[in-house]
């Protein structure tokens, strides 16, 4: 069971104090060659699955978490944007670990290290290949052994995201207070009456303190949100079951994820908060929230021929992980399923943009057994 708060606002998650995670719609890469970052067309939807208890299937109810849609083969990163606090935040793709390929742990550990620090990463797009590169997350059904989890583990049972957060420690998070204050305050007026009206005030970087705002060109609105349903009337079967997703993998990307520098015992050994994030087909989005699901996303020659930006994302002041041998082997979807690829266009030097190294409280989430 979880151990702290989840809350849902809008698009975004909020887990425990401080974590805010949104997922993004983007552009499917090529499964060969490297890329710069791909955009973010939109967010994806999120609606909690404690709303829809006439719909949802009853393994759901079970697991709690929150629900988004999304098309076969559509893609995704996660956007950490928001974030104020330092954190560990473990990524699992059908309960593996999407940073180190070991299997879903309720610990951290470092050899090899199983999570991301936020808010020093300010996304990911895939899973940890190494040498400055992940594997873009790709949606695919589960039961034809493309998914991460089927390749790592040679089995499909769990399929979805899963979140958990731990905060710093008690010692560790005072003394980071006491620098962020201390980075906060304005120094004092120089002596001898210059600067008669004193420094101005030292701002906050933008995007989670760390280099620069998160961009998120062409972001949609949330959606609103779907009303909560009715409690089922006894003996009712139930709703049918909705086909199972998980994320394999697509192309590679330039996208480095950050060795953590702080010694493990920074961080609490609990962690704060935890999620599971169920994948849903367009058609069964429907039947469960009464919603249409967003169109599918803009093929990527269309958008490279617009003239519409790509990124890319360096921090000199992090280290890069090694990829894991585990990681290093899972298969991009296009050896499972075919390729479907339409004709690639490659964005123009100039499209390629570089980027730089208090929410209101939303709906709490219910936690369940996963």
């Amino acid at each position: 069971m979880g151990t702290g708060s989840v809350r849902v606002d809008g698009n975004a998650l909020h887990l425990g104090e401080g974590v805010q995670i949104r997922f993004i719609r983007t552009l499917r890469l090529p499964e060969s060659g490297t890329h710069s970052l791909p955009p973010g067309l939109g967010e994806f939807p999120l609606r909690r699955v404690e709303d829809h208890p006439d719909t949802v299937p009853p393994e759901w109810l079970a697991k709690g978490g929150v629900m988004l849609p999304v098309y076969l083969r559509e893609a995704m990163w996660l956007s950490f944007g928001g974030t104020r606090t330092p954190t560990a935040l473990q990524v699992g793709v059908g309960k593996v670990c999407a940073v180190s390929g070991e299997r879903w742990s309720g610990r951290l550990a470092r050899t090899p290290q199983n999570y991301v620090v936020l808010p020093r990463q300010p996304w990911l797009d895939g899973i940890n290949s190494g040498d400055g590169t992940v594997r873009q997350f790709v949606a695919v059904p589960l039961g034809l052994g493309a998914t991460v989890e089927g390749q790592v583990t040679g089995e499909e049972t769990t399929g979805g995201v899963q979140l958990q957060a731990f905060p710093l420690g008690r010692e560790a998070l005072a003394q980071w207070h006491r620098a962020e204050r201390a980075r906060l305050t304005p120094p004092p007026p120089p002596a001898g009456g210059e600067g008669l009206y004193g420094a101005p005030p030292v701002q906050a970087p933008m995007g989670g303190g760390f280099g620069g705002p998160v961009p998120a060109p062409m972001m949609a609105p949330p959606a609103p949100s779907g009303a909560p349903g009715a409690a089922r009337p006894r003996g009712r079967s139930g709703p049918p079951a909705a086909p199972a997703m998980g994320l394999g993998v697509g192309g590679s990307m330039h996208q480095e994820v950050y060795r953590d520098e702080r010694p493990l015992s920074d961080w609490a050994e609990e962690p704060a908060a935890r999620i599971f994030v169920h994948l849903v087909t367009p058609p069964a989005w429907r039947r469960i929230t009464g919603e249409e699901a967003p169109p599918s996303p803009v093929d990527r020659a269309a958008y490279t021929k617009a003239g519409l930006p790509w990124f890319d994302y360096y921090d000199d002041s992090a280290a890069d992980l090694a990829p894991t041998d585990t990681l290093s082997g899972v298969k991009p979807v296009g050896e499972w399923l075919g390729d479907d690829h339409a004709p690639w266009a490659e964005p123009a030097p100039g499209q390629v943009k570089p980027l730089g190294s208090a929410p209101r409280p939303g709906k709490p989430v219910q936690d369940g057994d996963w």
